[in-house]
């Protein structure tokens, strides 16, 4: 029995049609999470879900609360099965909202319609042919940083930084697009084993979404926020943030600065936790979790099956 556990709650990408079917099956609790959620933001986040279509839960602005209903779902799930309470809980972008609702920090209304708006306002942010966004593997974060400088230096205008350090060896870039694919280019050229760009909207986590903070501010204040039940590790400071108005801020920081998953995890690794329960669809990241550090346990918790072994081996 691990001493201590975390929350990881996935991010955007992790989203397929067809997500939720068993646990809305089998759970009151999910399906009670679902119609909060549903009347909260106005559609049927259920049948968005279960049914897409596929171009439509793939926008940016139902993607967000679609993955943070099931995610918060699948937590009041397991929740029913009197399992200790987490030593800390983390969010991979989008899933931050998620761990603040599991740590009662958000309500699931309240993080449902921000999370739609941040969406859309991330979406209008650039234009799709202009921004874009590519992923680093098989060189560090340092010498990702270093080739974006030089490209940005090149260029003389423009923006590409690194928006995602996820795990040793796997570095997201973003920005302009033309400048993203120069920094591909030169990243290929200093030995990375792959240089790939994402099928993704928008710039996330860049300067460029600096109007989608500007509108995310307004949204955000008038949105109560609690001090959480467990610590929340940010994604910015890769630290807690337990004050309400610093929790505020750190959510208006991250949508247009990187994202520090790996050192977020590193810091409750130094914390003693050991035990790491992904809640919600995917794999992505226990997957990272392997690449930071093979003796951390990573738990996937989606299905009805997925509830009874994590609960067992909390």
């Amino acid at each position: 029995m691990p001493d201590k556990y975390a929350l990881l709650f996935p991010g955007q990408g992790a989203q397929y049609v067809g997500m939720g079917e068993e646990i809305l099956d089998s759970s009151q609790v999910a399906r009670s999470v679902f119609d909060r959620a549903s009347e909260a933001v106005g559609f049927d986040v259920a049948k968005l879900c279960l049914q897409g279509p596929r171009e439509r839960l793939n926008l940016t602005e139902y993607t967000q609360p679609a993955l943070l209903t099931l995610s918060v779902a699948v937590w009041e799930t397991l929740k029913k099965r009197n399992i200790p309470a987490p030593a800390a809980a983390a969010g991979l972008s989008l899933g931050e909202y998620s761990a603040l609702v599991a740590a009662r920090s958000l309500t699931l209304e309240d993080a449902c319609v921000l999370v739609h708006k941040r969406g859309r306002y991330m979406q209008e942010a650039v234009p799709p042919e202009e921004g874009a966004m590519a992923a680093i593997i098989g060189l560090e974060g340092d010498e990702v940083q270093q080739v974006c400088r030089e490209v940005e230096r090149e260029s003389g205008q423009g923006v590409v930084r690194g928006a995602n350090f996820n795990c040793p060896g796997q570095v997201v870039i973003s920005g302009d697009r033309d400048l993203v694919e120069r920094a591909r280019e030169l990243l290929d050229e200093r030995g990375a084993r792959r240089a790939v760009q994402l099928p993704v909207s928008a710039p996330f986590h860049s300067p460029l979404m600096e109007p989608a903070r500007e509108k995310l501010s307004e949204a955000l204040r008038g949105i109560k926020i609690a001090r959480p039940e467990f610590p929340v590790v940010a994604n910015v400071q890769a630290a807690p943030v337990l004050d309400p108005d610093q929790i505020r801020e750190a959510l208006l920081q991250q949508v247009a600065s990187p994202v520090l998953w790996q050192r977020s995890v590193e810091y409750m690794k130094e914390e003693a936790i050991s035990t790491f329960v992904e809640a919600g669809p995917g794999n992505v990241l226990r997957g990272f979790l392997r690449r930071i550090d093979r003796t951390l346990v990573g738990l996937g918790c989606e299905k009805p099956e997925d509830i009874g072994k994590v609960a067992n081996h909390l």
